[in-house]
């Protein structure tokens, strides 16, 4: 079954096409709604598998989206993972910073879905502002996981360099191995981004959130927090 086969016989039996919402060179992500329950979905079309979606379609967290199902397809692979209505990050700074109770509770539910992804051995690698939403129904929600990897004691360095520019740390583009440390150097990023519209480097927020946001931050991913635990018991 190819990815056409797949979404005009399982998808289109119950499904009504509501938007494409991305179309790029390795994915398409459409959503879909159902006939008779009304109830929004996502399908995401992917060119290659997608270790981390495989893992999470087992788990149940408030922080994450859910995974209904997988499929391996002749030309990709297939994702079917529940629509999570709200505004991101990067929305809702369009209205105007964070206040810091405001983005404290936000870097702790995103610590608790880190949590999950770390102790599992997985990195998301592409914490920023569009991949964290928060959901009309309250729990924030981390989402898009195409950059996540597996750490493995036996490589180096990330054989893709994948993440976002001015949020992945320096470890990311080939330097040495990405870890769980380095998605609390992007959660540093978008905190500070939450709070002053600016990277760290070009304004810092002042007094205790500029000190977890500079240990966040540390080039030395050994002065980091060593685990998302620890950074939300900081905040």
């Amino acid at each position: 079954m190819n990815k056409e086969e797949f979404l005009n016989g399982v998808i289109k039996k119950s499904y009504d096409r509501v938007c494409v919402m991305s179309v790029k060179p390795e994915k398409e992500i459409v959503r879909f709604r159902h006939r008779q329950l009304h109830r929004d979905i996502v399908v995401k079309l992917f060119n290659e598998d997608v270790p981390a979606c495989r893992f999470l379609s087992g788990i149940i967290h408030e922080n994450l989206p859910e995974i209904y199902d997988v499929y391996d397809l002749d030309d990709g692979f297939a994702e079917i993972e529940e629509y999570v209505s709200g505004m991101n990050v990067g929305e809702m700074l369009e209205a105007g910073l964070f206040k810091y109770k405001t983005a404290g509770e936000v870097m702790r539910q995103l610590c608790a879905a880190l949590s999950v992804l770390h102790e599992n051995g997985f990195v998301h690698r592409d914490i920023k502002p569009e991949n964290v939403i928060i959901s009309d129904k309250g729990p924030v929600k981390l989402i898009d996981f195409d950059a996540c990897r597996r750490f493995s004691r036996s490589k180096y360095a990330d054989t893709h360099i994948l993440g976002t520019v001015g949020y992945a740390p320096p470890e990311q583009y080939g330097i040495t191995q990405s870890d769980g440390r380095s998605d609390i150097y992007a959660a540093g990023v978008l905190f500070n981004v939450m709070l002053t519209g600016a990277h760290p480097s070009e304004k810092l927020a002042p007094g205790k959130a500029g000190r977890i946001i500079t240990k966040c931050t540390q080039i030395n991913p050994e002065q980091r927090y060593q685990s998302a635990e620890q950074l939300a018991n900081a905040l």
